[in-house]
């Protein structure tokens, strides 16, 4: 179940590092950065080049004249360490071939509420946890034995910690402030859901379905009763859309209900600064896969570098589209 504050709006910067080999179809190092789950930044070792994804940044440029330039630097330096490291693990883990992943997820996040900020650091080695920064003990955990010599390894760099923890509380956040600014327009508005009531068979679950919402900090939950459901009900996680929105699905399992109960039920969506929407369970606004189609409810229906080796160089903190 969505059980989000709606008075509060946690924002957040976010970037995703992945490096590969033995994927000749897929790009060796793509690098890519997200505002409040909206993608503005992207670079791929193709073409070894930034690749802005939204109008406002072009006034981040404006006012940052060397922002591509170190941002490629810095995205190329990241590369080269991704491909190593890499080959360092293959030997840990005793791979002689075959594809493998190296990924890196980090950022930082705010709570406009109160002020509080947090951040995190995580690195994953074939679709699993490899590392992660404790920013309170200022220590690298290791949740994999083939973790644990880069474990020891990075707890011994005491100031380059230190300095990632001022990165993800102060500098992550103080970037994060400055986009929220420059992307106002388009990060700070509120786009009304679509709702719709889905449901392939007779057989299935009810789906209630919400797209085309944003921010994506939505609450969506079933009720019966005017109570809120806590069993027969399968949350899925928001997810994006191609055009900057966002949705999700909710199901409702309805096999111990009988149809005259239907009315007592209904799918509710939150979304901070607009009116709850609450589509009641009423078959004639179930879209179906065998026939029969009703109407949606109500609105329509429808980069700080990271260039540690596993064995380490010091990233340069503060540059745009690293940040």
């Amino acid at each position: 179940m969505y059980h989000i504050n709606l008075s509060v709006l946690l924002h957040s910067l976010h970037y995703s590092y992945t490096g590969s080999s033995g994927l000749p179809t897929v790009p060796e190092f793509v690098a890519v950065g997200m505002v409040d789950g909206v993608q503005f930044y992207y670079y791929d070792s193709n073409t070894q080049r930034t690749v802005l994804k939204q109008d406002w940044m072009e006034q981040v440029i404006r006012d940052h004249p060397d922002y591509l330039e170190r941002s490629i630097g810095l995205s190329l330096g990241s590369q080269q360490s991704f491909k190593t490291n890499i080959g360092i693990l293959m030997k840990r883990f005793n791979q002689t071939g075959g594809a493998h992943v190296y990924q890196e997820m980090y950022g930082c996040e705010w709570d406009d509420e109160d002020g509080i900020t947090d951040g995190y650091d995580h690195h994953g080695y074939d679709g699993e946890d490899f590392l992660s920064l404790d920013l309170k003990t200022l220590t690298w955990v290791a949740p994999v034995r083939q973790a644990i010599t880069t474990k020891r390894t990075w707890d011994q760099y005491r100031g380059y910690n230190e300095q990632q923890k001022n990165y993800y509380t102060k500098e992550c956040v103080d970037w994060l402030k400055k986009y929220l600014v420059y992307g106002r327009r388009t990060l700070q508005r509120t786009e009304r859901p679509r709702v719709s009531l889905l449901q392939r068979s007779p057989s299935s679950p009810v789906v209630c379905h919400a797209t085309g919402f944003y921010p994506d900090r939505v609450v969506v939950f079933w009720r019966r009763d005017g109570q809120e459901l806590h069993e027969q009900v399968d949350p899925g996680e928001v997810l994006p859309n191609h055009d900057g929105t966002f949705q999700v699905s909710v199901d409702l399992n309805l096999k111990a209900v009988p149809q005259e109960d239907w009315g007592r039920y209904e799918c509710v969506v939150q979304l901070k600064g607009i009116k709850d929407i609450s589509t009641p369970l009423d078959p004639a606004l179930i879209r179906t896969n065998w026939g029969k189609t009703g109407v949606g409810g109500d609105g329509g229906g429808e980069h700080m570098s990271h260039h540690l080796l596993l064995t380490s160089s010091q990233p340069l903190p503060g540059v745009p589209g690293h940040c």
